[in-house]
C-alpha cells in the first residue's frame, strides 16, 4: 500500500521549449491552463528558478516565456502520467498553431512634407485631422456586489466567444481567486503588469487593463470615450481590445497611430481584422488637431503634407478601395487563369463558424473539414456530432470530411495512447481504427446520418499503404451495414501526407475515389523534421516538395486536390497550377486573395 502511494507522489518532469515567435502568450496559455485543470494532479512550471502554478493563467504568464525559452513542467498526483503526455502534446500543438506575426514589408514612397517612420499594424491610407484619445469616468447607480460583477463580466466574455474574449475570461478566473474587492483586483492587476515590464509580453498588459475596465463597468463605473463626429486619425498610447469594435463600427475613424503596442498584441490583431489603417509610431511628435497623412503601406506619417502629397495619397486610397471592392465583388465568381483554365478554391474549416465565414468569403466548398473541434476535453455524444455536422453540411454541396486525426502533436484525455518516444511516428490518424475503433465507429455513424443522402467525401489521414485504406473503408461499410444506412452517396479517399504513398499511387488508383495532398505533414516527413521543432525549419517551397506533388498529379487517375498551407502561398500558386492541380483548399480568409492571385498567374 505504501509503495502504491509513493508511485502517486513521485513527480514527473519534462522540459518544454517555446517555439512560437509570439512567445507563450495569453491565448495559448489560457488553452494550456484549461487542459491542465482537467487532471487530478498538481502542475507546476519552473523557469530561471521561479516556480508557479501552471493551472492559473496569471501565474503562468508571469514567467514571461519568450521564443527559445525552455521551462520545466513538473506534474505530481493521481493522473500525473496521463497529464504529462496530454500536456506535452497540447503545448507542442499550441506552439505549432500560433502563427508568427511578421513585420509587414514596407512599400517605397516619397513625400514632400516632413515624415515620421513607424511599424505597420494594418495597411491603408488615411487623410484627416488628428485627435487625441481621451476618456472620462462616469459613476452610475450600482446594485451589484463585487462577486456578482465578476460573474457578469465572466459571462459576457464567454458570450462573445472569440479566442481573445475566452482568453481574457480565463485570465479573470485566475485573478478572482485572490481578489475579494475591486481594490484588491486592481492591486493584483498592477502587480501582474509590473511583472511583464521589459518583456516581449508587455503588450499583453492591455488585456489586464481591459478586464479591470469591464469589471468596473459592471460595478457602475463607466469609462466613456469621446470621439469627434467628423473624420479623424486617432492618436493614443494604446487601446484596449474591447474598444476596437466600437471604434470601427460607431465612429468616423480613418486611421490609428499607437505609441506603445506591438504588432502581435490583441489590439493590433483586432485592428488588422477591422481593416483600419494603423501604425506604431511616436505619437508625441505628431501635432494635434491638424490634418496629416497616414500611409501605412509605406509605414509613414506625413506631418506636413503638401497639396501634391495629398493628391498622391488620394490616388493610392482610390486604387486600394477599387482593388478591395474588385476582389470582394468577384469572390463568388468562377475562377479562371489567364489561359482559361478553371480552378476551384475550397476552404479548410474547423467548425460551423469558420464554415459560415468560408461561405461569405466565396469558397466553392469545403476541401478539408477538421472534425477535431467536436472532440474536446469531454467526449461528444453521437447526437452532438450529428447535429454539428448537419449544420456544416448545409453550408456547401462540395464537402470533404477528414476522420478524427489525433496522436502525434494532438492529444485527447479520453483517448488513451501509450507514451511514445516519437509520437509523430506512432499511433495517429488512420491507425486509430486499430486501437480505438469505438471512437471512429461513432464518428462515421454521425457522418452517415448527417449526410442524409447528400454526396460527401470522407478521407482517412496518415494512410501509408493500400491495406490500411482497404481496412478503413471496410470498417466504414460495416458501420453503415450495422445501422442499415445506404452510403452510396459517400466517396472514400486519402490524405497524401506519408512519403510511402508516393511510390504506391498506381495501386491506390484501383481503390480510392479521390486524393487530397496535405503538404504540412508531407513536408515534415519528407525532410524528417518535426513541424514543432524549436530550431529546425523546412522550406515549403523546396523543389523536393514540388517534385513529390508532380509525382502524385502525373500518376493519379482519380481527382487530386491540395489542402495544406502551400495552397494559399502566393509564391506557390502558379507552380501548383502548372503542375496540373485544379482544386486548392485554403483558410477561409485566404479564399478571395487566392482567387485573385489565380486570375493573374
Amino acid at each position: 500500500m505504501q509503495l502504491f502511494k509513493n508511485l502517486f507522489s513521485r513527480p514527473l518532469s519534462i522540459q518544454l521549449t517555446v517555439t512560437s515567435s509570439n512567445g507563450f502568450h495569453l491565448r495559448p496559455v489560457a488553452q494550456f491552463v484549461n487542459e491542465a485543470k482537467s487532471f487530478e494532479c498538481s502542475v507546476e512550471a519552473t523557469f530561471h528558478g521561479k516556480t508557479v502554478d501552471a493551472k492559473k493563467v496569471n501565474t503562468l504568464l508571469s514567467l514571461s516565456l519568450e521564443k527559445e525559452d525552455t521551462f520545466t513542467l513538473t506534474i505530481q498526483g493521481k493522473e500525473a502520467e496521463k497529464a504529462l503526455k496530454v500536456l506535452q502534446t497540447r503545448f507542442n500543438t499550441l506552439m505549432q498553431d500560433d502563427k508568427e506575426v511578421v513585420a509587414i514589408e514596407k512599400e517605397s514612397a516619397s513625400y514632400d512634407g516632413e515624415v515620421l517612420d513607424g511599424d505597420i499594424i494594418s495597411k491603408g491610407v488615411a487623410i484627416a485631422s488628428t485627435y487625441l484619445y481621451k476618456t472620462e469616468e462616469i459613476q452610475h447607480n450600482n446594485t451589484l456586489s463585487f462577486n456578482a460583477a465578476i460573474t457578469q463580466t465572466r459571462k459576457a466574455l464567454e458570450t462573445q466567444g472569440t479566442d481573445i474574449a475566452l482568453a481574457q475570461k480565463a485570465l479573470l478566473v485566475s485573478l478572482e481567486e485572490k481578489s475579494n474587492s475591486l481594490e484588491t483586483l486592481e492591486q493584483n492587476i498592477h502587480k501582474e503588469i509590473e511583472a511583464l515590464q521589459g518583456t516581449k509580453l508587455f503588450a499583453k498588459s492591455v488585456d489586464y487593463q481591459d478586464i479591470l475596465q469591464q469589471v468596473k463597468k459592471a460595478l457602475g463605473l463607466e469609462v466613456k470615450i469621446t470621439f469627434p463626429s467628423e473624420k479623424f486619425i486617432l492618436l493614443a498610447d494604446d487601446l484596449l481590445p474591447s474598444e476596437i469594435a466600437m471604434l470601427a463600427n460607431n465612429t468616423e475613424v480613418q486611421g490609428v497611430i499607437l505609441k506603445e503596442t506591438s504588432i502581435n498584441s490583441h489590439t493590433a490583431i483586432l485592428l488588422r481584422a477591422s481593416g483600419i489603417a494603423s501604425l506604431i509610431a511616436d505619437t508625441s511628435k505628431i501635432p494635434l488637431d491638424r490634418e496629416i497623412l497616414l500611409d501605412s503601406f509605406a509605414g509613414l506619417v506625413v506631418l506636413t503634407p503638401s497639396s501634391d502629397d495629398i493628391e498622391k495619397a488620394k490616388a493610392l486610397q482610390e486604387k486600394t478601395n477599387v482593388q478591395k471592392a474588385h476582389s470582394a465583388s468577384k469572390r463568388f465568381d468562377t475562377v479562371l487563369t489567364p489561359s482559361g483554365k478553371q480552378i476551384k478554391v475550397l476552404a479548410n474549416v474547423g467548425d460551423i463558424q469558420s464554415a459560415k465565414i468560408a461561405k461569405d468569403e466565396g469558397a466553392e466548398g469545403i476541401g478539408l473539414l477538421r472534425t477535431e473541434f467536436l472532440f474536446k476535453s469531454v467526449k461528444p455524444s453521437l447526437q452532438a456530432q450529428t447535429d454539428a455536422l448537419k449544420e456544416i453540411f448545409s453550408t456547401f454541396d462540395d464537402i470533404t470530411v477528414r476522420t478524427l486525426d489525433v496522436g502525434g502533436d494532438k492529444a485527447l484525455p479520453y483517448i488513451d495512447i501509450p507514451l511514445e518516444s516519437n509520437p509523430f511516428l506512432g499511433l495517429r490518424g488512420v491507425r486509430l481504427f486499430r486501437t480505438h475503433p469505438e471512437i471512429l465507429s461513432e464518428q462515421l455513424h454521425a457522418i452517415f446520418v448527417a449526410s442524409k443522402g447528400k454526396r460527401i467525401k470522407i478521407m482517412f489521414p496518415m494512410v501509408s499503404n493500400v491495406d490500411e485504406f482497404r481496412k478503413a473503408k471496410s470498417f466504414a461499410q460495416e458501420v453503415a451495414k450495422t445501422h442499415t444506412i445506404d452510403i452510396r452517396n459517400i466517396d472514400f479517399g486519402i490524405m497524401i501526407e506519408v512519403p510511402s504513398v508516393l511510390f504506391l499511387i498506381e495501386a491506390f488508383n484501383e481503390v480510392v475515389d479521390f486524393y487530397s495532398i496535405g503538404t504540412n505533414d508531407l513536408t515534415q516527413y519528407l525532410f524528417a523534421i518535426e513541424r514543432t521543432h524549436p530550431l529546425l525549419k523546412v522550406d515549403e517551397l523546396s523543389p523536393v516538395v514540388f517534385s513529390a506533388l508532380e509525382t502524385v498529379v502525373k500518376q493519379a487517375t482519380k481527382p487530386v486536390s491540395i489542402c495544406g498551407e502551400l495552397a494559399a502561398n502566393t509564391d506557390a500558386i502558379e507552380k501548383l497550377i502548372n503542375l496540373g492541380l485544379t482544386t486548392l483548399s485554403v483558410s477561409p480568409k485566404s479564399v478571395a486573395q487566392t482567387k485573385e492571385t489565380i486570375r493573374h498567374v
